[in-house]
């Protein structure tokens, strides 16, 4: 029986590649996302659901359709980021900040826990650097990622008798559309940056790990701190 999983924020960058990674490894994936016009994965075992994460009415409906299936993995993908002094960005940020990077994951955890314990599946929260070190103008997004993230491992603690095995991936500045909106930009030195690719490995690489390790908090940086500015 071919196994399924759930990728949020699956038409671009990181999970994109996550689900094009699950793809290749023989998942069927059901990819979430608000639009797939300019995704470009053609596998028929891509599941794609356009949905609005970060509009609470869409994330209600979306859960209570899809609430009775089985899924082995749960990607929690989908976030942005606005960056600015706290005072200069707008109460709709804010508020959608926290939904979509911390609220909708808390959400969709919860609708689809018991069978992911049931099949000792895994949950991979993509989390941010940002949500351990502290930056400044990114205070917002750095606490609903740092929620995510204290979520997983709180838990990990709870479910971990069951089998199921939680994984916050914590990546610093990734070359993604993420960025398209801000005034700052991967660098385009090698060295400089991750690619989505890179995040995928590590999926792979923790889906392969033995049953009796788990890898619960993944920090990846690149080789050198450089950011370019100006948007992309």
């Amino acid at each position: 029986m071919v196994k399924k999983a759930l990728v949020t924020g699956s038409s671009s960058g990181i999970g994109e590649e996550i689900a094009k990674r699950l793809l290749y490894l023989g998942y069927e994936v059901w990819g979430v996302a608000r639009d797939f016009e300019k995704c470009d994965i053609k596998e028929d075992l891509f599941k794609p659901i356009s949905c609005d994460l970060s509009d609470k009415k869409s994330l209600h409906e979306f859960l209570r359709l899809y609430k009775k299936e089985e899924f082995d993995i749960l990607v929690n993908c989908a976030g942005y980021g606005r960056f600015a002094p706290h005072e200069e960005i707008s109460i709709k940020d804010i508020e959608g900040m926290v939904y979509l990077n911390l609220t909708a994951p808390l959400l969709i955890t919860k609708t689809f826990l018991r069978t992911l314990k049931k099949n000792r599946g895994h949950i991979f929260n993509i989390c941010s650097i940002s949500g351990i070190k502290s930056a400044p103008f990114g205070a917002v997004y750095g606490a609903s990622k740092a929620g995510l993230r204290h979520f997983g491992k709180s838990l990990f603690a709870e479910v971990r008798k069951s089998g199921l095995k939680v994984i916050n991936i914590n990546p610093d500045i990734t070359d993604t559309p993420f960025f398209k909106e801000l005034n700052f930009k991967p660098s385009s030195d090698p060295l400089g940056r991750i690619i989505p690719q890179d995040i995928a490995d590590i999926v792979e690489d923790v889906l392969k790990t033995g049953e009796n390790v788990v890898l619960t908090d993944i920090t990846v940086e690149p080789q050198l701190f450089k950011i370019s500015k100006g948007k992309r």
